[in-house]
């Protein structure tokens, strides 16, 4: 009996160390917070495909779960089961503007931040007949008349990016805010609005071709993709706004779970293969780690509570 009873324990106590060892044994929900096909969907495709030459016995499966400016999919994500099996990812600026309005049913806390994989220049635009070709004729037309400025959704990046621009330039836009790019740009290229704070992505091939003009990128340097057109600090104008695109994980994940993931998103980062896709995509890289990238989503937070304290929405 004793040396059954041995037989037992020996067995309970290695079990939970051969299902840890066989992980992942099933397939890998990623939740993608928007509908298939746009910038953030096609991101985790592309990771899925380098994943297999690190995991090649892995399954994954995106899930697109789109609404509320990224929040339905935020929630499902922190309200996961934490044993790897769900991860997630999320973007800026909505992640943390669903926090400071008091929305969102998650906190930072809610998740284990993984790192990012890339970004999305926000863009200043105008339609291809305005007589506006750089940020001081912005600014100028904007003190001596409204302009109507058009934003994808109130406490986006295009959002938050308007409204440091409004404070750094002492003007005040009559801003229209849209339900998506597609309403977005189809405002622009009919030359509905005067103005459109938006992400490069969406913009740099109608700008090539003439039928919008890109009159400033807010970033640190220009792009590649636009390498005529300038950005806002070249042109006196500090604001910097950027998309950023992460994976993240249910909080309380297993740490040897969290490490393996951790472990597999660097690696895809750095594989020649994604990165390639991701150009070949205009998927924008902007690498950071889980500990790199947590640091940016609070900042983000304290900067976004600070322009929804002086204008809730």
């Amino acid at each position: 009996m004793r040396r059954i009873i041995f037989i037992v324990m020996i067995v309970l106590i290695a079990l939970p160390l051969q299902v840890q060892a066989k992980y992942p044994s099933r397939a890998i929900t990623i939740i993608v917070p928007s509908a298939a096909g746009g910038s953030t969907d096609a991101t985790a495709r592309i990771f899925i495909k380098a994943a297999k030459n690190y995991w090649p016995e892995a399954d994954f499966v995106v899930k697109n779960v789109s609404g509320s400016g990224g929040q339905k999919g935020f929630e499902e994500i922190a309200r996961a089961k934490a044993d790897g099996y769900t991860i997630g990812m999320v973007f800026t600026t909505q992640v943390v503007a669903h926090i400071v309005s008091k929305r969102a049913k998650y906190t930072l806390d809610s998740f284990h931040v993984m790192g990012n994989v890339g970004q999305d220049p926000e863009i200043v635009v105008v339609p291809k007949n305005s007589s506006i070709t750089s940020l001081d004729e912005l600014v100028k037309a904007a003190k001596e008349k409204t302009l109507t400025a058009t934003v994808n959704g109130i406490g986006s990046d295009d959002f938050v990016a308007m409204r440091k621009f409004e404070e750094i330039a002492g003007v005040t836009f009559n801003m229209m805010p849209t339900k998506g790019s597609t309403e977005q740009k189809a405002a622009i290229l009919g030359g509905h609005v005067d103005v459109s704070f938006m992400n490069l992505s969406q913009m740099h091939g109608q700008h090539k071709a003439g039928d919008a003009r890109i009159i400033a990128i807010l970033d640190e340097t220009r792009s590649d993709l636009v390498m005529d057109v300038k950005t806002g600090i070249e042109q006196g104008y500090k604001v910097l706004m950027t998309a950023a695109r992460g994976f993240v994980a249910p909080a309380k994940i297993d740490k040897d779970v969290a490490d393996k993931l951790d472990d597999l998103l660097q690696k895809v980062l750095k594989d020649p293969g994604f990165i390639a896709d991701c150009k070949k995509d205009s998927l924008f890289l902007l690498p950071m780690t889980g500990t790199q990238f947590l640091g940016y989503l609070k900042e983000l937070q304290i900067d976004t509570q600070r322009y929804y304290n002086k204008n809730p929405w």
